[in-house]
């Protein structure tokens, strides 16, 4: 299938998806193994290789990406200081987690990433506007472990159950990576069933950093907004959207959310709450295993905004 997304701060990207579906016993979940490339306009790129497995009734879960890239940004706004500023970002990440079914539908597990992530200024003046605003990439390394509960009947469209998902990463020196800090997450989501087929999802999700540098700290992860725009060691999140069904393969979604950053920024910010709401529409392309393809319009604060096309909900 093609993705899509456009966005102020990224430019318009395009590209491609292409994904294999395994099931491996008739009480395990959809397994999914995949590749995804896009390419800007602002002639930023990355790959990415994913697989997500479900095996052994379900007791057993692996997740494994594999990402590399090359991405630049044009900010007109860069951590809300007003300063505009070009930078080229060099990727590469590997992360692994696997869970194990221990009573009804809970889970423990462990979790690991490296990463190797420069943030380099297009010009001298960026360079220096970005030692000046104390933001620099680095290489990291961390292990963690990972407390789930998970009684959605689907992991890519559900209508019914809850996720409670509340993991760490300790990032270390001693792992290869070039600081020592803590990241801490709880991610919460509900859903109900009602109507024809309509569902209502909740979220809540917080991000909780402790002596992380300037590049590694909480970002705003709502739809509308760039993935690290604004960066504080604290962010907690409150997401509605109503999921409407229209027939067996067509629907569309309604939400709205807000965000808040919290603690010491890097950069003093202008503002603490960051909302957004939106509109899309979806397609099933597989209605037995409940796959979907979405496209949605966000609007943020701003000029903050985004327009995406992806395989899955947003959440």
């Amino acid at each position: 299938m093609p993705v899509f997304s456009s966005s102020p701060k990224l430019g318009t990207s395009g590209g491609g998806l292409v994904a294999y579906m395994h099931t491996f016993d008739a009480d395990s979940r959809v397994s999914l193994f995949g590749v995804t490339y896009q390419y800007s306009s602002t002639h930023s790129q990355i790959a990415v290789g994913f697989a997500r497995t479900s095996f052994g009734a379900d007791h057993h879960r692996i997740v494994g990406i594999v990402a590399l890239g090359h991405i630049e940004n044009d900010y007109d706004d860069y951590l809300g200081t007003g300063q505009p500023l070009k930078t080229e970002d060099d990727l590469k990440a590997v992360v692994s987690r696997y869970l194990f079914r221990v009573k009804g539908n809970w889970f423990i597990g462990a979790q690991g990433t490296a990463a190797n992530y420069q943030v380099l200024g297009a010009t001298p003046e960026d360079d220096l506007a970005l030692e000046t605003l104390g933001v620099r990439g680095f290489e990291s390394a961390a292990l963690g472990a990972v407390l789930m509960h998970d009684s959605r009947d689907s992991e890519d469209m559900p209508t019914t159950g809850w996720l409670l998902n509340v993991n760490n990463l300790a990032y270390r020196e001693a792992l290869g990576g070039a600081s020592s800090f803590n990241a801490y997450r709880v991610d919460l989501r509900t859903f109900w069933k009602h109507g024809g087929g309509h569902v209502l999802a909740v979220r809540q999700y917080n991000w909780l950093t402790s002596d992380a540098p300037s590049a590694a700290q909480a970002t705003v992860i709502l739809r509308g907004y760039k993935f690290g725009q604004y960066l504080s060691p604290y962010m907690s999140s409150l997401e509605a959207e109503e999921r409407l069904s229209f027939n067996r393969r067509w629907g569309a979604t309604l939400f709205a959310g807000a965000a808040e950053l919290y603690g010491e920024a890097p950069v003093p910010l202008e503002r603490s709450t960051y909302p957004t709401i939106g509109a899309g529409v979806h397609f099933v392309i597989k209605p037995e295993e409940r796959m979907i393809v979405n496209f949605e319009y966000a609007q943020g604060t701003g000029d903050s905004r985004g327009v995406y096309l992806k395989l899955g909900y947003a959440w």
